[in-house]
């Protein structure tokens, strides 16, 4: 499974407050496909690990379109209800070195476990994929020292 930084957006994805994110990038996902959010996805030392974000989450749509037609609720999607559409696509701007009118990858997803996951609790997810990452995960946190 592909691993997705989260890194600008952690306590948003750990609140659940986030169903859309934007990347220069990720061109291939398709609906469907499942990815692991993580912290930080580069610069991990060798023989560290990714941390991950609750359990995987699921695409449910990509579109390419330009940065500036971000609106209201989309800020809202993307974890950033306090900002207005200008103050979104001006931070997305001075992250990614990018402009406004640049195509960006609009990638909408959802939750396919529970805070009850089963790093915490039982399984809460019918889907076999899901519910195999999560019990492959359980197993490595507890052979971690």
């Amino acid at each position: 499974m592909r691993l997705m930084s989260f890194r600008l957006t952690v306590e948003q994805m750990r609140a659940r407050t986030k169903t859309v994110t934007r990347r220069f990038g990720w061109w291939d996902l398709k609906p469907g496909d499942l990815v692991q959010p993580v912290v930080k996805g580069q610069g991990i030392p060798k023989g560290g690990h990714a941390e991950p974000i609750g359990g995987p989450i699921r695409i449910i749509a990509t579109g390419w379109e330009p940065l500036f037609v971000v609106n209201e609720h989309e800020c809202r999607r993307e974890g950033f209800p306090e900002l207005t559409p200008a103050e979104f696509v001006a931070m997305i701007c001075r992250h990614y070195r990018c402009s406004p009118g640049d195509i960006i990858n609009r990638i909408e997803f959802a939750y396919t476990a529970c805070d009850g996951c089963p790093l915490k609790g039982p399984l809460c997810s019918d889907d076999r994929q899901v519910r195999e990452f999560c019990i492959e995960t359980s197993s490595d946190q507890e052979a971690r020292p």
